[in-house]
C-alpha cells in the first residue's frame, strides 16, 4: 500500500489503514477508537468484485440508534472503495469498541443530510473542507442495526 501524503501535518497518522483496523480489533477499540480526537469504528463491507470481507477504520457519529459515516476520502474526486462496496451490497458489519453487529447501510436523503452533516462536522470539521475541494457530492451513510 502506498503512503498517502498527509494534507494536515497536525494529524497523527501513526495509526492508519490496515494497522488501525488490526489494533482496534485486537484491543476492542482500546487502541484506535479515538483517532486524532474523533471516534472511530470498524466497517466491514463485502467486496463488490471479490466478494471478500473488506475492513476500514472510519470516523463515525450517531443519530439516535443510527450510525453515521462520511464517504469523503479526503475530498478526492472519487468515492472510497468501502462506499462503492456498501452501495452495491448494503449489508455490513460495524464494530464500535467491543460491540460488533450487523447493519444495513443507506445513503442519507437530501432532506436529512444537512442536519446529519452538522453532526459529523462536530467530530471532524475538515469534512466541510473536503466537500469544498471536490465536485462530487460527498455521501453521508446511515447504518441501522438489523
Amino acid at each position: 500500500m502506498t503512503a498517502t501524503p498527509n494534507p494536515r501535518p497536525d494529524l497523527d497518522l501513526s495509526l492508519f489503514g490496515d494497522e488501525h483496523v488490526r489494533r482496534y480489533e485486537e484491543t476492542d477499540g482500546a487502541e484506535g477508537y479515538v483517532w486524532n480526537g474523533a471516534p472511530c469504528a470498524i466497517l466491514t463491507t463485502t467486496g463488490r468484485k471479490s466478494g471478500a470481507p473488506r475492513k476500514s477504520a472510519l470516523i463515525f457519529g450517531q443519530d439516535g440508534d443510527r450510525y453515521l459515516l462520511v464517504a469523503s476520502q479526503g475530498g478526492a474526486p472519487t468515492h472510497p472503495k468501502w462506499f462503492l462496496n456498501l452501495r452495491d451490497n448494503p449489508d455490513v458489519e460495524l464494530q464500535v469498541k467491543g460491540d460488533k453487529f450487523a447493519g444495513r447501510a443507506r445513503i442519507a436523503t437530501p432532506d436529512e443530510k444537512p442536519r446529519l452533516w452538522k453532526t459529523m462536522t462536530k467530530h471532524w470539521p475538515s469534512y466541510d473542507d473536503y466537500q469544498a475541494r471536490t465536485e462530487r457530492d460527498i455521501p453521508l451513510v446511515v447504518i441501522e442495526r438489523v
